[in-house]
């Protein structure tokens, strides 16, 4: 059980920073452990991404189950959990798939989702993620100074369960218990609210505000910094101080039942479209400025794969990657998968001559395009964190061009399915690009955590790699048995079933709709061209701004456009106190301060790792009662007190936050070995 896949001697090259030998990291016991929590926390991410939307990263559940599982074995290190989380990890990221791809169950080309074909998009799209990550790595984790939010709290997690720092265990544990108490009150039994919101009307117009009372999505604020913060009130103050009330002015929504209503429809419809115009331009723009640091980073590594097997081994074990010629070979491999599952797909169609030169667009397509929201994604996930970079707007942007581009290449030569068939390829093309992009953006945040903890990159890259292929392996199982028990709303598997307790399958349900609409020429271009336009003024604004050395990302703007108003104004929250955090921390010497920025680390760590575990909890609760909502037995109870009640809550944990984050003592702080 407790086989050692790389327990031999290290070479001195092996040694770690501190001169000791090099601790085993990929283990039998950790890759059997890694698909195990692979398959249990997919179940519950995709019932609950069916279900809300909502998915959760699981990179730290991952790891605190890692921590505490093979303690019951001993001998474990810091090292061999972190290679158990990373592989677990593909359990939050190859679910983003449900984004797209049960729409090709909701336009009727899919009776289920069949084993081969569900498995090669993931398994292929996910290794191509994955295959990009690596040459991103350097210019993106070690070269572009982002704070990979969630990939510095896992590594936070697993240094204070290493070190066996009692005061750092203390704040994280007592983090976790608070944030993991709130979130049962909240989203479990409905005791409290979540959030308080209201809409307000100026004559036609509608202004919405609101807010969330997350202590995770605090914690999240906090790790990024005010500055993305303000960046992504700028999106909000751009939605839904300006775009919302200008629309419903003018008449958008009016049919829609409600005020609230209203606005969550012409935001859902319209200004999300806005927003995702603006990603765009500022993903362009964003890999652009990056494309030196890229070419850099890829021109580095064939240097070094020149000098063959030991010029590898002369560099440090912490900046090992997998050989970039393997990087390249896989690539080119990893293309002929990929036309033969668009070769399989077009097979049932009448495209005479034009299936060859669909199957090349689609695979050169997705190969190009993948890597631009490949990098874009990792930037996001640095800036912002897994759980809220804009993954669904990546599958906006890239069903807007795959559905303009193959109307153009097929034309009416799509046989007897006509549309159907071109909406159909638009999705299973988006699928896979959406797998790409998320695969490379969680791997840069393990990544990440591997930097902090002094991992070695290709033992990690070695293990996402088994957890893609887990994953790849049970999910079209997984879905068919999610479809066949519930159904989706609008797609049935059986005559006589309840739509009431149908999946909604929401961000597939709108990727259709964004596909169909171009295809039957019905969807607003207006809007995605007004965030084009805003996204150029954006560019050169940041651009200006840039030289002076100040940063406002166009991209985060965009996010703040895109994101439900109750996500962005919470992490703004948690900049803010931040924020207030390090001015009081001024006063106080440099190891006070470090003390101070630890603690926050630790509190916003903990926080995540709370909310993020009762998170799958619920799920698999929900999983198993067949029923959403299966612990809401508490639901108003409180009445109207429910809102304020939460309100109350949420104001003790930003004073608390503000307070611990803030002392000038270093009591509770991590040895510095710890600090991000």
């Amino acid at each position: 059980m407790d086989a050692r896949l790389d327990e031999r001697p290290s070479p001195p090259g092996e040694a770690g920073r501190d001169g000791s030998r090099h601790i085993a990291e990929i283990t039998l016991r950790g890759l059997l452990l890694g698909a195990v929590i692979t398959v249990v926390f997919m179940t519950a991410n995709l019932y609950m991404g069916l279900k809300t939307g909502v998915t959760f990263s699981t990179s730290i559940p991952a790891a605190m189950l890692s921590m505490g599982l093979l303690r019951l074995f001993g001998g474990a290190g810091i090292l061999e959990n972190n290679i158990v989380q990373t592989q677990g990890s593909a359990a939050g990221t190859l679910c983003n798939v449900i984004l797209v791809l049960p729409g090709l169950v909701l336009i009727g080309h899919w009776h289920g989702f069949p084993f081969w074909q569900t498995t090669a998009v993931c398994l292929v799209g996910g290794l191509i993620g994955l295959v990009y990550s690596i040459p991103l790595r350097r210019a993106l984790v070690m070269g572009a100074g982002l704070p990979y939010p969630e990939g510095t709290a896992a590594a936070e997690v697993l240094h204070a369960g290493e070190a066996g720092d009692r005061g750092g265990l203390r704040i994280l544990l007592g983090a976790a218990g608070a944030g993991g108490l709130i979130g049962l009150a909240t989203t479990g039994f409905r005791l409290i609210a979540e959030g308080l919101h209201t809409t307000l009307a100026a004559g036609p117009a509608l202004f919405r505000f609101a807010t969330g009372f997350s202590p995770a999505l605090v914690g999240v604020g906090y790790l990024v910094g005010l500055g993305a913060c303000l960046a992504l009130l700028a999106g909000v103050a751009l939605a839904w101080g300006v775009a919302v009330p200008l629309l419903t002015a003018f008449g958008d929504g009016a049919g829609t039942n409600g005020a609230e209503a209203a606005a969550r429809a012409v935001w859902s419809e319209k200004v999300r479209l806005i927003g995702a115009g603006i990603i765009a331009v500022g993903a362009v723009w964003t890999v652009a400025s990056l494309g030196r640091s890229i070419l850099g980073s890829i021109r580095s590594a064939f240097r070094a794969a020149r000098g063959g097997g030991h010029a590898l081994r002369r560099l440090p074990r912490q900046e090992r990657d997998l050989p970039i010629t393997w990087v390249a070979g896989a690539s080119l491999l990893l293309a002929l998968p990929l036309a033969w599952l668009f070769v399989h797909f077009s097979a049932g169609a009448e495209l005479g001559g034009m299936r060859f030169a669909l199957v090349a667009v689609a695979t050169l397509f997705t190969v190009g395009f993948g890597f631009l929201m490949a990098a874009a994604c990792g930037y996001l996930a640095g800036l912002l964190g897994s759980s809220s970079s804009p993954i669904s707007g990546i599958g906006i942007l890239t069903t807007l061009l795959a559905a303009l581009l193959l109307p153009l290449l097929l034309g009416r030569a799509a046989g007897p399915e006509g549309e159907r068939f071109v909406v159909a390829a638009v999705l299973l093309l988006s699928s896979i690009v959406v797998t790409t992009a998320s695969i490379a953006n969680d791997n840069l945040q393990d990544l990440k955590t591997g930097q902090l903890v002094d991992a070695t990159p290709w033992r990690q890259q070695v293990a996402l790699a088994a957890g893609v292929g887990v994953g790849a392996l049970v999910i079209a199982p997984l879905l068919d048995l999610l479809y066949n028990a519930y159904g989706f709303v609008g797609a049935l598997p059986r005559e006589g079933m309840d739509e009431a307790s149908a999946l909604p399958a929401p961000q597939a349900a709108l990727m259709t709709q964004i596909a169909g609409g171009i295809v039957h020429g019905a969807l607003p271009w207006s809007m995605v061209a007004t965030g084009g336009g805003l996204g150029a003024l954006l560019v050169a604004l940041e651009a200006r701004l840039r030289r002076g050395g100040r940063s406002f990302p166009a991209l985060t703007v965009g996010i703040g456009m895109y994101l439900p108003l109750e996500v962005v104004v919470t992490i703004a929250f948690g900049g803010l106190v931040g924020w207030l955090a390090s001015r009081r921390l001024r006063r106080g010497d440099e190891a006070e301060r470090a003390g101070g920025r630890r603690r926050g680390v630790l509190l916003a760590s903990g926080f995540l790792v709370g909310e993020s575990v009762v998170g799958v909890l619920l799920a698999a609760a929900d999983t198993l009662s067949g029923r959403s909502a299966s612990l809401a037995f508490a639901a108003d109870a409180l009445g109207g007190a429910g809102p304020w009640l939460g309100l109350a809550v949420f104001l003790m944990v930003l004073v608390a936050f503000y307070r611990i984050a803030s002392r000038t003592d270093e009591a509770g702080s991590l040895p510095s070995s710890s600090a991000p």
